[in-house]
Order: structure tokens, then sequence, then C-alpha cells
């Protein structure tokens, strides 16, 4: 039974240093392709608090303005984030590679569709 018990800690705790942590304030870019295929390059400030796998915190365009993380998890390096935002949801879905966190950012208001590339780093 000990062993038991010392094997699942052991697991436990492996697992737990595998998961980086992504605690703290990020910002940088979000390059949104718009409706009408522009490009807009936007800010964006992400303030995440980590306990294991789950994420909270929040997201907006500066640390002045910003909306809760409604759900947030990290897998390995893989970061997937849902802030809601009038009547949609923005969907992040980023990965960490070393000082930044990256990937992409996807929301439907209405009828629209509306993608970015998000680009991050923590800060300082």
């Amino acid at each position: 039974m000990k062993l038991l018990v010392c094997s699942l800690l052991m697991a436990a705790l492996a697992l737990a240093a595998a998961t980086p942590d992504v605690s703290g304030t990020w910002s940088g870019s979000v390059i949104a392709t718009g409706p009408d295929g522009q490009e807009r390059d936007n800010g964006v400030t992400l303030v995440l608090k980590q306990a294991g796998t789950e994420i909270t915190g929040s997201a907006g365009p500066s640390a002045d303005h910003q909306l809760p993380v409604q759900k947030g998890k990290i897998e390995g390096d893989k970061i997937a984030l849902e802030v809601a935002v009038g009547e949609g949801t923005f969907k992040f879905d980023l990965v960490l590679q070393g000082e930044h966190i990256k990937g992409d950012v996807n929301t439907s208001v209405r009828d629209q569709q509306l993608k970015a590339k998000v680009d991050l780093m923590r800060a300082k």
C-alpha cells in the first residue's frame, strides 16, 4: 500500500514539474484579418494565474481594459483560453515557445468570423 501511495505521489510530482508555469502578465500583438481582407495590428495583454493545468485570469487590449478568462487550461506547452466579449467568445489556441506565447484567436460575433495571430512576451 505504501508503495502504491509513493508511486502515485511521484507521478503527480512529475506531472506538475512537466507543466510550465505561465502565471504572470503577457503582452504583445494581435494581427487580425478583417472581413475586407485587411490586416490590423492591435495590442493584447493577458494576466494569467495558473494552478496545475487550470488557468484563470483576464485578457484585453490593454492592462486597463480586461475581461475574465471563462475557461483556461494548459497541457504540456499548449494553452487554450476562452474569453466572453459581448455576444461572442474569443477562443485562444496558443503554444508556449520559450519566452513567447504564440498562436491563434478566433471568434464568431453575429454572422462574422474573425481570426487573428497572437505573439506575446512575458512582461518583466
